[in-house]
């Protein structure tokens, strides 16, 4: 007995075979906890060890003293549904450097429908980051009624539903609203609630970009949680913000509202990118549903008796933005030398008025546009929330001489490095769980967003001395600085400060077995 005692004494565990570890880092593990310091071992796609680690020999050694070792981030509202299936932008750098390893495209109602060839044209090229999808329901409904303002028939809304029900199988995650745009604010709650019931049956979740985030704010929450409760699926919110200087103070009673909620026993959260500045096209902002076509829109002004209406709706849309001083030209192709203008200093320095300027660039097609709306107050207040994730609302972008909202380029290293590290808004620990945990959390997503052994190897090292956002609003094409090293299912995207471009990244497919 007492030999094989002695000999049980001397049996040492052997070496993790693994192919990468990143040692002495000061890890955050996703969930909110404060930090440890210790090693991730990598082997294939998977994290195969967390901790004080012994592994092979032929290992790569990395040491992260120094450094920060998290998820990867997940950005629940991107917009690259074109671009990333598009070979000059499909890296998505802009991405990979602010430490994003997974987007969530299909948002705001908008990009493609077509779940199944989208996510096989992903995996056929390859991407930057993991890409997962929502179903928009303003290009489903755009697919079945049109552009049309008017309820669906019984036929039209079973055909939806179908579709809904197709996109769901094919790892669609959920259903996306956009009801400030043409064709998804022509719908109405109860047919919002018909489509999204079958979301329910595949274990989805609801998305939605709200009727209206200015003084309407508290009855748009009301209806997305009606939507939620009615239909029996979670809301998430997108890019929650009280817009538009008429809103101001609402932010803190809209918290309020979804707290109770919450409290309640509902599913509910939200996202919100760190500015106070939104982005969208300057007909969504300024003209009416109905004249957002530049069709539309040309036959309006060119109509005598519809164009003095239309006047003075752009008059009265102006002037609650500042006069025009808050809204700056993103992208106007046909004047390349107004971007990064605002309206007001522009139309005075043309000796114009600003409504003489949104006819001429709504008749050309339109532009993308900045709008100063939000105050720093409420986006602390909302950062603040637990259930609130960091989101961008942007897209895969390469610089050009375009001048894009910066959170293109800046959102995460901006929450994180400036908000919490420089500014202690928000701890870090919080911080880093807004960009990781959470959004896997409400995503659903399985073994993503936490440093946990078996979960997928998509992980960010960063210095936290200068992991920081340097887009601003009049140079916004300006890479993020800080992440040292990024593993997209175990394969580096950056490797020691320098983007490696490899296409490591896959169309992430939502698999729950249905109701």
């Amino acid at each position: 007995m007492l030999i094989s005692s002695c000999l049980a004494l001397l049996v040492v565990a052997a070496p993790l075979e693994a192919d990468v570890v990143l040692a002495n880092a000061r890890i955050f593990d996703g969930t909110g906890r404060d930090a440890i310091i210790g090693d991730v071992a990598i082997k294939d796609e998977r994290i195969v060890g967390v901790g004080r680690l012994d592994v092979t020999k032929d290992a790569r050694r990395i040491d992260a003293s120094g450094l920060i070792l998290a998820p990867g981030f997940i950005d629940l509202h991107n917009h690259s549904d074109r671009p990333i299936t598009r070979a000059e932008t499909r890296l998505a750098r802009n991405y990979l450097t602010q430490g994003v390893t997974t987007i969530v495209t299909g948002n705001c109602g908008g990009g493609r429908a077509d779940v199944e060839a989208y996510l096989r044209e992903i995996d056929k090229a390859g991407a930057g980051p993991n890409v997962a999808h929502l179903i928009p329901q303003g290009s489903l409904r755009r697919a079945v009624i049109g552009a049309e303002n008017r309820p669906p028939s019984p036929d039209e809304l079973r055909k939806m539903q179908e579709l809904v029900a197709a996109g769901m199988k094919a790892g669609a995650w959920g259903l996306s609203t956009g009801l400030i745009y043409v064709p998804s604010k022509y719908a109405a709650t109860e047919e919002l609630i018909a489509v999204s019931r079958i979301v329910a049956r595949h274990n989805g979740i609801y998305v939605s970009h709200m009727r209206n985030e200015g003084t309407r704010l508290l009855e748009s929450i009301d209806e997305a949680l009606q939507i939620g409760r009615e239909a029996g699926l979670p809301v998430h919110i997108s890019h929650f913000k009280a817009s538009g200087r008429a809103a101001w103070g609402l932010a803190a009673d809209a918290v309020a509202k979804v707290s109770e909620a919450r409290s309640s026993g509902q599913q509910v959260t939200a996202d919100q990118y760190p500015y106070i500045a939104s982005s969208t096209s300057l007909g969504a902002m300024v003209v009416p549903d109905r004249l957002r076509s530049t069709a539309a829109f040309k036959q309006a002004i060119a109509d005598p008796d519809q164009a003095e209406k239309l006047r003075g709706q752009l008059r009265q849309a102006i002037e609650a933005r500042s006069g025009g001083a808050s809204l700056f030209i993103a992208s106007y192709n046909k004047q390349p030398a107004w971007q990064g203008r605002d309206l007001a200093s522009l139309a005075k320095e043309l000796e114009r008025s600003p409504v003489d300027l949104v006819i001429e660039i709504q008749t050309n097609g339109g532009a993308g546009m900045v709008n100063f709306g939000m105050q720093e107050e409420e986006v602390r207040l909302i950062m603040q929330q637990p259930y609130v994730a960091v989101a961008s609302d942007g897209g895969a972008k390469v610089p050009n001489d375009t001048v894009p909202h910066p959170r293109n380029y800046g959102t995460f290293p901006r929450k994180i490095g400036r908000y919490a590290i420089q500014g202690q808004t928000v701890s870090l620990a919080a911080a880093i769980r807004s960009a990781t945990g959470l959004p896997a959390e409400i995503l659903g997503l399985p073994r993503r967003g936490l440093v946990k052994d078996g979960y997928a190897a998509d992980l960010v090292v960063f210095d936290p001395q200068t992991f920081l956002d340097t887009a601003t609003f009049a140079e916004p094409h300006q890479y993020a600085t800080g992440v040292q090293y990024l593993f997209v299912n175990g394969k580096l995207a950056i490797d020691e400060g320098r983007v490696t471009e490899t296409l490591a990244g896959r169309a992430l497919r939502h698999e729950k077995i249905t109701k």
